[in-house]
């Protein structure tokens, strides 16, 4: 029903627009009064639990940040079954992001383009409705990822992202540091040792008694990935998000005109799969066992989320599938991890 839906009405709404519209039917669940009743249809009905970053986890698939910028829909998000919601990109100052239109979707490859801008209400706002998420039994774990203001220079970004740590770590379940963004001037070049170092040991040292995690793009060469992997454990932080959107359009099916129409911003979805997979693999094969990688791009079933479990993903996280798949797919995966995992029982 959704797909037909989705065919009829939503595609042809702007995508901004439609996903306004699905955000204030999310973030009213709560309110409506059936939300416990909701999360017991959406809840994996085996134990799916994983232990990490000192929490527990119900279901090791969650939201990745970009859905939920200022953390208003944690609750409902929680009971449409997503095991964590991270929300964000935060920045210290609040900033209205790039023009519109900046959200494109490429329905051919399901996937999505954005220039969003980290459009959020800064870190001030996000404190207090955080907060009162924080108090609501029940809630899924809460990531808070953060991000440096478009209006600081990138020599200033290391202020910027300690403002926000400040206010906003000790509400965190984890926190994480986004330097991966491509809709930022300048913010990707955070990624260079040279300057991701010092800012990683600052915010560490900010966020003290927070698990932080750095999130990193898939753009990267492997031998960069591997450079900020092993900084990642020298410096002592609790993992690494891989991966961001990307600035590449190879192999995509969608018409030519219709992707540089489009114009410049992040892909996600679908065609970022493989990429993501490798990256998930390369940093697997460098860092301790321990070590938290929350892995995310192009997952859209529950047999791709094994899939990067198995690879030695710690948790999931997807978001643009969550516009093809509709409401429900939070409870596809977890119900289909139910139906992998007694499969895989059973032969053994």
């Amino acid at each position: 029903m959704y797909r037909i839906f989705f065919t009829a009405v939503l595609s042809r709404l702007d995508p901004e627009r439609a996903h306004h519209l699905a955000f204030t039917v999310i973030r009213a669940l709560p309110a409506l009064g059936f939300g416990r009743l909701v999360r017991r249809f959406t809840a994996p009905a085996t134990d799916q639990g994983v232990d990490t970053l000192g929490l527990h986890f119900d279901t090791p698939f969650g939201l990745a940040a970009g859905f939920d910028k200022d953390g208003k829909a944690v609750i409902g998000l929680g009971q449409l079954g997503f095991g964590h919601v991270e929300v964000g990109t935060i920045t210290a100052v609040a900033q209205p992001g790039n023009p519109k239109p900046r959200l494109f979707r490429l329905i051919a490859d399901r996937a999505v383009i954005n220039r969003m801008g980290f459009n959020n209400d800064g870190a001030l706002a996000a404190q207090v409705r955080l907060a009162r998420v924080r108090a609501v039994p029940g809630r899924p774990v809460l990531g808070i990822n953060i991000g440096k203001s478009r209006v600081t220079a990138v020599e200033d970004a290391t202020a910027d992202y300690l403002a926000s740590a400040a206010l906003l770590a000790p509400l965190a379940d984890y926190l994480v540091v986004n330097v991966s963004s491509p809709n930022t001037p300048g913010l990707r070049g955070l990624q260079e040792l040279d300057q991701l170092a010092p800012l990683l040991r600052a915010v560490k040292t900010e966020a003290a008694g927070t698990p932080l995690l750095v999130k990193i793009a898939p753009d990267l060469s492997d031998d960069e990935v591997t450079r900020i992997a092993e900084l990642v454990v020298e410096l002592g932080l609790d993992g690494i998000i891989a991966t961001n959107t990307t600035i590449s359009r190879d192999g995509l099916v969608t018409d030519p005109a219709t992707v540089a129409a489009a114009g410049a911003g992040g892909l996600s979805g679908a065609p970022l799969h493989l990429r993501s997979l490798a990256v998930l693999r390369l940093i697997r094969a460098t860092v301790p066992r321990e070590l938290c990688l929350i892995s995310v791009g192009g997952v859209e079933t529950a047999e791709q989320v094994a899939e990067r479990l198995a690879e030695g993903a710690t948790l999931v996280q997807g978001y643009t599938a969550f516009l093809y798949r509709g409401p429900l797919w939070a409870r596809q995966i977890n119900r289909g991890l139910d139906r992998i995992r007694s499969r895989d029982a059973a032969r053994s």
